[in-house]
């Protein structure tokens, strides 16, 4: 998927399109304000690309010391940045 279907599926659609990622449909429920869901989707799922998602919302709930948990099994370092800034980060690597 392409970040322009995936921009126009946040506005038209109530789901993640089908056939998405486990990284894109958790980024899209994010983008869509429901950090729960994303968080439900790849909580127990395997992967360093995951882990990294999954360091990510626990950044932007607060809750540093989980995120650097996850950062580290991503094999990434927080970044330092905006979270605006990382998940345009994030939008951009699994999005092409």
């Amino acid at each position: 998927m392409q970040r322009t279907e995936f921009d126009l599926s946040l506005k038209n659609d109530s789901s993640p399109p089908a056939g998405s990622s486990l990284a894109v449909a958790a980024l899209w429920w994010l983008c869509n304000s429901n950090w729960e869901k994303a968080h439900d989707l790849i909580d127990r799922e395997p992967g360093i690309d995951l882990a990294w998602i999954h360091a990510f919302l626990h950044r932007m709930e607060g809750d540093q010391a989980n995120a650097s948990y996850w950062y580290a099994r991503s094999g990434r370092q927080n970044p330092g940045t905006t979270i605006g800034k990382e998940l345009e980060q994030l939008l951009s690597y699994f999005l092409g």
